[in-house]
């Protein structure tokens, strides 16, 4: 993935300095890292070989939210981090920078995101965030969270993250963003008020919106020369063992289709795929129509 280090991105607000508290990276047990953050792992196995997810899978519940967040003096950034900082913000500003030129093409007006760079834990309009869950997008402040320590606890198991893996978690996260703006969000959530036995089904057809919109961006970045063939291989790789029949497989589980959240490996390569190839969000009608 072809990138270089400037200015922060004027959507970049960062906490690192005044979030704190507890609720350190959890592979497995009574936390985890959230599907997005699981996709980021998996990228590390394809590129290196190696398997880091095999032991992830303990069971147990989700994480618990943090009560309280006690915030300290401010603390040097660990070695790298910076750079991470200069990554996420760049593909912040060119996922953005497409998104605006795309809703301009349909008369519509796009409203950036932010993003927060924090430590450990901060609050969001979401609750509170927490570095073990990985990164997120919450709908309520229209903000991306991200603990760039995410990024460090990761490169323990398996060396350097690769860019695009960066890359593609902030562009799945801006998909979701793009939903709010068009009122997919909200309508998906009257519709699980109505009907709440469609809950996961809905989700489903949710998570993989946000994966081909992801892909139309990377097609557009791929158009402009910004990443290549093997980055795009090692998103499609991702994606596929990412799926929820891989997941259940993985943790000893019967494969339940009823209990899907993100969809299966076959779909959710193929709707980043599609996104991919076609550069077109119009393309991305998960929802069969059933979403007006």
């Amino acid at each position: 993935m072809d990138w270089q280090p400037g200015n922060m991105s004027s959507d970049i607000e960062d906490r690192r300095d005044s979030s704190g508290g507890g609720g350190g990276f959890n592979f497995g047990g009574g936390g985890g890292i959230g599907i997005v953050g699981f996709l980021i792992l998996l990228v590390i196995s394809v590129v290196t070989g190696h398997n880091f997810i095999g032991g992830m899978f303990s069971g147990g519940s989700s994480p618990q939210p943090t009560q309280q967040i006690q915030t300290g003096p401010a603390q040097p950034h660990p070695a790298g981090e910076d750079r991470d900082a200069h990554l996420i913000s760049f593909v912040l500003d060119d996922v953005q920078k497409q998104w605006t030129s795309t809703f301009d093409a349909d008369g519509k007006q796009y409203r950036h995101a932010k993003l927060v760079l924090f430590r450990d834990a901060t609050y969001s309009g979401c609750g509170t965030a927490q570095a073990a869950t990985g990164p997120f997008y919450c709908p309520q402040d229209e903000k991306v969270y991200i603990d760039l320590g995410f990024w460090d606890e990761l490169r323990k198991f398996g060396g350097s993250t690769a860019d695009f893996a960066q890359a593609y978690v902030i562009a799945h996260e801006l998909g979701h963003h793009v939903q709010k703006l068009l009122g997919t969000e909200a309508k998906v959530q009257r519709l699980t008020q109505q009907e709440p036995g469609e809950r996961n089904h809905l989700s489903v057809d949710t998570e993989l919106q946000a994966d081909c919109y992801a892909g139309v961006w990377a097609h557009s970045a791929q158009t402009r020369g910004i990443i290549h063939a093997d980055d795009v291989q090692n998103a499609l790789s991702a994606a596929a063992a990412v799926g929820d029949d891989h997941l259940q497989k993985m943790s000893g589980r019967a494969v339940s289709p009823e209990s899907w959240t993100h969809g299966s490996a076959a779909q959710r390569t193929s709707w980043f795929k599609r996104g991919l190839d076609s550069g077109d969000m119009g393309q991305c009608d998960t929802f069969g129509g059933s979403v007006q």
